[in-house]
């Protein structure tokens, strides 16, 4: 179904059940791997997937079940895209499970090759949290002259280290229990190209839709106990958002893009499209589950 707004989405769900989740939501920048990453949520086992995409980017031919992707029409460059998205869908699926991300970008959460993500949901319930926090990790091609926009599957790469985290606090500077700010990857090692608050790597990237929840600009909720890294009596699961999305930008913006010739360093590593190899490295975390 094709949607002409988010507003129209919303209007139409209010009279037409949207079903069963986990639900995904996928902003579409531009048309770059748009195929691949929405073949990806969909291999997960999401149930249904909105694509958020502007009138320039059209659903891609070849999708494995374009029967479960809703499309809607949406100036997608402009700020505030995912929490208007979000936070609609927040309103009319509480109880439901959702992931957003972007194009480009690709979830990963421990044994996600054999287990579907309503797996680790359900394994994430029985832990008492309603929440799987995510960090998003930078890919980038090897050979920025083969591939000038920087995004190659085949090719992909990320830093094996380089990552570190900081303690969060709140307006009146009391430190936040088991929040963290997580930095690395790109934005760490270009941060004069990158502002200051679009630093942070974490992500609340799926998380259980709730009565009064919202997505704030900074990608955490406005619920403080969905935005910690574990609960209070053990390691918590985590995942890892594989993401082309800071490469192309710098890239592709003129303030950067000339000083940009590689993204190579004596720590990337090859990316093998492997969970293991992300626990491995210690970009996300198992918990109790395995």
């Amino acid at each position: 179904m094709i949607h002409s707004s988010i507003k129209a989405f919303e209007s139409n769900a209010k009279r037409n059940d949207l079903g069963k989740g986990p639900f995904a939501v996928v902003i579409a920048e531009d048309q770059t791997e748009l195929a691949s990453t929405l073949d990806h949520v969909t291999h997960l086992g999401f149930r249904r997937i909105f694509l958020v995409a502007p009138h320039d980017v059209d659903l891609p031919t070849g999708v494995d079940d374009p029967s479960i992707i809703d499309v809607i029409r949406h100036p997608t460059r402009t700020a505030g895209t995912a929490q208007e998205m979000v936070n609609t869908l927040i309103r009319l699926a509480p109880g439901e499970w959702i992931h957003y991300c972007y194009n480009a970008e690709y979830l990963f959460y421990p044994f996600c090759e054999q287990r579907r993500v309503g797996e680790a949901i359900a394994f994430v319930m029985e832990e008492r949290r309603d929440t799987i926090l995510t960090y998003v990790v930078d890919l980038y091609a090897e050979n920025l002259s083969q591939y000038p926009d920087a995004v190659s599957l085949e090719s992909a790469h990320l830093d094996s280290s380089g990552y570190y985290a900081e303690t969060r606090r709140n307006e009146d500077d009391d430190v936040l229990d088991r929040q963290l700010n997580f930095y690395g990857g790109l934005r760490w090692r270009f941060e004069e190209h990158v502002p200051i608050p679009k630093r942070k790597i974490d992500r609340v990237g799926l998380f259980q839709a709730k009565e009064g929840l919202e997505l704030r600009e900074d990608h955490t909720l406005n619920n403080e106990e969905m935005n910690t890294y574990t609960c209070q009596w053990h390691h918590s699961l985590s995942g890892t958002i594989c993401s082309f999305r800071v490469a192309k930008a710098l890239r592709s913006n003129p303030g950067s893009r000339h000083d940009v010739d590689t993204f190579n360093w004596h720590k990337s590593a090859r990316f093998y499209w492997s969970s293991k190899q992300l626990m491995e490295l210690g970009l996300m975390e198992p918990g109790q589950w395995f």
